[in-house]
């Protein structure tokens, strides 16, 4: 006979949307042998975790061994979903005062200093652990695919070709990647469209690993690779094109109008900025409910906040920017996600390898879970991705706007619209 929690226990399980089989810590099974999703507990706390659809604690249950999973990704969280209570959205909303202690720790932060420490804390895990599941480039931002069939590697090329065409960039101007990971954007814009360009990072594996593949392709009196905060950017010799691709989450929800104002002094009159970055699914939420933000801050991303693309948009126009195309890319990172994370999942025994050690290992356990789980937050526009193209503000009207040969391409006209008329 069950106890009250296994029978409470054993309906949750009988109205998930997969098979799932649980463990409980006195050994007892519930649910079928075959189930797609086998779980084991080994605590009472993971069980109450469970019954209360508090995901971020049953991950973090997993990491620390105290659950065993064994299941394919997209049952897992097909079954994680099925949990929750309500939106994560919606249990992420805070109150006027959680909001002010959440701005000051936001300000606390954000200092060069621990910006540095955080960035090192997630890119620098091992280069080899990522190469594993990223593509040949390692771009470690939402991929583009343009064409269905795209794989991630050919949906990743496309994605750095569509940055630099919003960017218009030409042969010779100045070019600078804030946050320039391993180096993808800066060499595709460098060897397909000519610029001089300059990447920062706050990574020390990165900036070795960028520097030596200029010089291996013989770039280095026009590329180069420096570590180095955005903040310490040179304003005296501004940039005609900037690119900010997966960074600003980092910078700080109270930061956000110092860092668009900074872009603005770096850019060049008649320049343009793109920043490509994770937005919020709601309006009053700087993470996601149920755990979920709390077990990515203390395993994955520390510091990292999200905020809304209506905040965002604000911001940039307090920083004196206005924003000339937006663009949401959100079911390409779920499929990009999903990507990785397939990916990890076929190289299990080369990773737990690499991150052979015991922290290594609790590192494994953490990406498995955030690579499905942010594809699943994607796929449920619990949070989004957009593309903001960004140029000065105008200082004087033009009544020829419209009318000269320079403005007459993207981004003044849509006619992608236009090129094919429907039958």
């Amino acid at each position: 006979m069950l106890n009250p929690l296994a029978s409470l226990v054993e309906k949750k399980l009988a109205a998930m949307p997969v098979t799932v089989r649980l463990q409980m810590p006195d050994g007892q099974w519930l649910g079928p042998k075959d189930a797609r999703v086998q779980l084991a507990a080994k605590t009472a706390g993971a069980i109450k975790n469970l019954v209360a659809g508090d995901i971020g604690k049953i991950g973090e249950d997993y990491v620390e061994g105290r659950v065993e999973i064994n299941s394919p990704m997209r049952d897992l969280m097909a079954a994680a979903a099925a949990l929750l209570p309500n939106s994560p959205v919606d249990a992420a909303r805070q109150g006027a005062f959680s909001a002010l202690i959440k701005r000051l720790i936001s300000v606390w932060r954000h200092s060069i200093e621990r910006d540095a420490k955080q960035i090192e804390f997630h890119y620098d895990l091992s280069d080899d652990f990522y190469g594993l599941w990223l593509d040949p480039l390692r771009v470690y931002s939402c991929a583009y695919y343009r064409e269905p069939e795209m794989t991630l590697a050919q949906a990743q090329e496309a994605k750095l070709d569509h940055i630099c065409r919003k960017l218009r960039l030409q042969p010779g101007e100045r070019f600078v990647d804030i946050g320039a990971g391993w180096g993808g954007l800066l060499l595709w814009a460098a060897e397909h469209y000519g610029v001089d360009a300059t990447g920062i990072t706050l990574s020390k594996n990165q900036h070795a690993y960028v520097n030596q593949l200029i010089e291996q392709k013989g770039l280095s009196g026009r590329v180069r690779m420096h570590l180095l905060d955005y903040r310490q950017l040179d304003t005296e010799q501004p940039f005609d094109k900037i690119a900010s691709v997966g960074m600003f989450e980092h910078v700080g929800r109270a930061q956000l109008d110092g860092y668009f104002t900074r872009l603005r002094h770096l850019l060049a009159p008649g320049g343009l900025v793109m920043n490509h970055g994770i937005t919020a699914g709601g309006v009053d939420n700087a993470q996601l409910g149920h755990g979920m933000g709390d077990f990515i801050e203390k395993y994955i991303f520390p510091g990292g906040e999200l905020t809304h693309i209506g905040h965002v948009m604000t911001h940039m126009a307090a920083g004196g920017l206005e924003s000339l195309d937006v663009e949401n890319l959100r079911p390409h990172y779920a499929r990009t996600l999903w990507a990785w994370s397939d990916g990890l999942e076929a190289n299990l025994d080369r990773a737990r390898e690499i991150l052979s050690d015991e922290g290594g290992q609790r590192a494994l356990r953490a990406y498995r879970l955030y690579l499905a789980g942010c594809a699943a937050g994607f796929e449920n526009g619990w949070i989004a991705l957009f593309q903001i193209l960004g140029a000065h503000l105008p200082q004087s009207g033009r009544a020829d706007e419209l009318d000269e040969p320079s403005d007459l391409a993207y981004p003044w006209r849509r006619n992608y619209m236009y090129s094919q008329r429907s039958s």
